[in-house]
């Protein structure tokens, strides 16, 4: 799988110790492997992310001219709308 394309790899399950599997295709596609360390972070909406603490320094100034677009998207939708 091209680590430039988004991938649906399924649902995974809370346990009642607040765990959860990340699926094992999930895991070779991302080369994550035993004792790295994965940042959650969580969204005002219920969402929630994992990302690989060594990469966010690069996605950080990726996410911000994303969420820029979005946010112009979302402008000119609502003033279309």
């Amino acid at each position: 799988m091209s680590k430039e394309h988004s991938h649906f790899y399924g649902a995974v399950t809370v346990s009642e110790r607040g765990q959860i599997v990340i699926p094992a295709q999930a895991r070779r596609d991302l080369d994550i492997s035993v004792g790295d360390k994965l940042l959650v972070v969580g969204g005002q909406q219920g969402g929630l992310l994992l990302v690989r603490a060594s990469i966010v320094g690069r996605l950080v100034s990726r996410w911000s001219d994303v969420l820029q677009q979005i946010e112009q998207e979302l402008e000119t939708t609502e003033e279309n709308g």
